[in-house]
């Protein structure tokens, strides 16, 4: 989505205003569309998750890429090319606007666990630059997490534009390049001989059932594949949306799939489970290749790279979806004004601040949680939680625009589209559901408690929340610019 038009409608101008110059779209060609989405969702991050699996990573992946993130590109597709303003109007026109702030405020929130989770792999990937000993301590992690979140808000808040090209730049830096180089070392590994650290037979296509903790970790790959909406948006940019968007998403799910998928399994080439973390993962493949090589100090130089792509990707969506909150809020008056104050730069400062605060009470649970990669995982399932209610919302918005508003131009229609947002709807509802069995690896700690967290953080992050924000509303709360001139005697 693009936050600039999270509130844009199709008001009828005022009388005697100018009509707007008609502009000529910029035409991007489907590949053009295809590597962009592949930037928004591909990363290194999910792998070490995965590669517990071994072969059956590569199932793990496919499944939730046929129920998942094809739906969710051709649903967001149909739903950018007749509404312009992002989830908010996508909602707002298709349920409600209660239900349009719901999806906007979750996009939001989901940010608050996801950032301490993108931190921890940024603490423990720079571990292995300073004191690889350090990824698995808890206050080191909290710390890292902390300070340079902090420092990422400071940064933001004085409306520096140049943050933006590091998350350009990081699909090459910190993806493509590092991925590479992570599976031609394991197949050169493999050529030398050596043994798989995880079993690649036939016989290990399929993960191991013992019950449904032992597929809880495929709920982590909807999170990985979430962003698939955002470059929706740009169908109108193409000369045949109803033939070139369906090849763009093909193309660009077959490239985030061999993304995620080699490097899982170059991981499981050279880490045995029992050994990997789910936040240093990546950086334990690299030094336990490096150093079978004899050039293990390119391990500090991959790290460094790593680092530098993820808080370039930080910062460059770090005051997106407050900014999303806050137009809407704006607008509407779903926010008190304190949190709608702008700085001198036009910085939602207020917002990120009080988001801080709950980031860094989060952050903190670090030091206290007695196994970082426990912790790591627990806030990426509340953060995929909280964001499967956005695309709940957003499958159910499409089938009834397609009753409510049938004749409204689009430039691309789902084929079968109840067929298509029905598996999509199944499917996150599904992943919802899973998300509250504990994984096996986690299984010496107390169900209720793993179930009392993450249950705890999608009510009180996903819901209440939102829903006290809409009770308490205030009239005055609309900003002057949106609120309705009363009309003359």
């Amino acid at each position: 989505m693009t936050i600039t038009e999270q509130v844009r409608d199709d008001r009828p101008l005022a009388a005697g205003a100018p009509a707007p110059q008609a502009t000529r779209p910029q035409l991007i060609s489907w590949v053009a569309l295809a590597m962009m989405t592949t930037a928004s969702v591909a990363n290194l991050r999910p792998s070490p998750s995965m590669a517990l699996y071994g072969l059956a990573a590569v199932f793990l992946y496919l499944v939730p890429a046929v129920v998942f993130l094809l739906p969710t590109a051709l649903v967001s597709a149909e739903l950018a090319s007749g509404w312009t303003g992002g989830v908010y109007r996508w909602v707002s026109e298709g349920l409600s606007k209660p239900l349009g702030f719901l999806a906007v405020w979750c996009q939001f929130a989901m940010t608050i666990a996801y950032y301490p989770s993108l931190l921890a792999y940024v603490a423990s990937t720079f571990a292995y630059v300073i004191d690889p000993r350090l990824a698995d301590n808890g206050l080191y992690i909290a710390l890292v997490i902390v300070v340079v979140y902090w420092a990422g808000v400071l940064i933001s808040t004085r409306g520096t534009k140049a943050v933006a090209g590091l998350a350009g730049a990081g699909l090459v830096i910190g993806t493509l390049i590092p991925g590479a180089v992570l599976v031609v070392l394991g197949l050169v590994f493999l050529g030398q001989g050596n043994p798989s650290a995880a079993p690649m037979d036939s016989g290990h296509l399929l993960p191991p059932w013992t019950g449904l903790a032992s597929l809880v970790l495929i709920v982590n790959n909807f999170l990985s594949y979430a962003g698939m909406e955002m470059n929706g948006v740009h169908v109108s940019s193409l000369r045949d949306p109803k033939k070139q968007f369906p090849r763009s998403v093909f193309a660009a799910t077959g490239l985030v799939l061999l993304i995620f998928i080699l490097p899982a399994l170059a991981i499981s080439w050279v880490m045995p489970g029992e050994d990997l973390s789910l936040t240093a993962g990546v950086m334990q493949a690299f030094q336990g290749f490096f150093d079978h090589f004899g050039v293990g100090w390119l391990t500090k130089v991959v790290g460094v790279l790593l680092v530098v792509a993820a808080l370039g990707g930080m910062l460059a969506w770090l005051a997106g979806p407050s900014k999303g909150l806050l137009m809407v809020a704006r607008q509407e008056g779903y926010l008190p004004p304190v949190l709608q104050k702008l700085n001198k730069h036009g910085v939602q400062r207020n917002i990120m601040v009080a988001q801080g605060a709950l980031t860094t009470l989060i952050a903190l649970l670090y030091a206290f949680l007695p196994d970082v990669s426990s912790a790591y995982w627990i806030f990426s399932v509340i953060t995929t939680q909280i964001y499967l209610v956005v695309y709940l919302l957003m499958f159910a918005s499409v089938v009834r625009l397609r009753t409510t508003q049938a004749d409204r131009p689009r430039g691309f229609r789902v084929p079968a589209v109840r067929l298509v947002a029905g598996v999509g709807f199944a499917s996150s509802l599904a992943a919802m559901c899973i998300g509250f069995v504990p994984p096996d690896q986690f299984g010496g700690g107390p169900v209720w408690r793993y179930v009392l967290i993450v249950g705890g953080g999608l009510l009180v992050l996903g819901f209440l929340a939102p829903l006290a924000f809409l009770k308490f509303r205030k009239p005055h709360w609309v900003a002057p610019e949106h609120r309705t001139a009363p009309p003359r005697p």
